[in-house]
């Protein structure tokens, strides 16, 4: 499920590079192809609709109760199977859910990555995860509170766009450079230490 080809998570660590020339802040770029694998899920939803079955069978058949049962199980058993398969598993997963997990996984990672020890606190993250159509930029309070919310979620605008259009590395390079320009605004070089942190685009592994 990689949106980002080889060239382009070069052009993109070219990016986070000349950016960070810039300003003494740090950026962070990622990608990953789910955030969860909701693996629960076509097995409650498997587990609802068998429990179902019988009604009708009980009131309008005269089935015995133990071939009734033994839909049940069929009806348990293909469904998990059929709603594990991943594209469908995505789809049924309630958006909200697929939003929680992903935001949740972008704060993990910018935890992980040690985004939040930089000297003047202005870690920033650009995290994107495929699966639930997620994009969200996380950045430290040292650089958050000189940007209006509203600024960043004009780039995440932007870089959601670009993926939807299937240019996601020239999506996550423009909202690179544009982060870098509120970083050096307000952090030119030298004002805190510099690259504190990798420059190339990070990739999360999935299970």
């Amino acid at each position: 499920m990689s949106i980002v080809s080889e060239d382009e998570a070069q052009r993109v660590q070219a990016a986070i590079t000349a950016a960070e020339r810039r300003t003494s802040g740090e950026i962070v770029a990622m990608i990953t192809a789910y955030s969860a694998s909701y693996a629960h899920v076509p097995i409650l939803w498997a587990a609802l609709t068998a429990l179902a079955v019988p009604l009708p069978l009980i009131f309008w058949t005269w089935w015995p109760i133990q071939h009734i049962y033994l839909l049940q199980l069929a009806v348990f058993a293909s469904l998990a199977l059929l709603l594990s398969w991943q594209p469908i598993r995505f789809r049924i997963v309630p958006g909200t859910i697929k939003k929680s997990r992903a935001h949740r996984r972008a704060i993990e990672q910018f935890l992980a990555q040690n985004l939040h020890t930089t000297a003047g606190r202005t870690g920033v993250l650009i995290f994107v995860s495929v699966a639930e159509h997620y994009v969200e930029i996380v950045a430290d309070t040292g650089i958050h509170a000189r940007v209006p919310e509203a600024e960043w979620q004009r780039i995440v605008d932007q870089l959601t766009a670009a993926i939807g259009a299937g240019r996601a590395g020239d999506g996550f390079a423009e909202a690179v450079a544009q982060v870098g320009r509120h970083l050096a605004e307000h952090f030119p070089p030298g004002t805190v230490d510099p690259n504190e942190l990798p420059n190339h685009l990070i990739v999360l592994p999935t299970d």
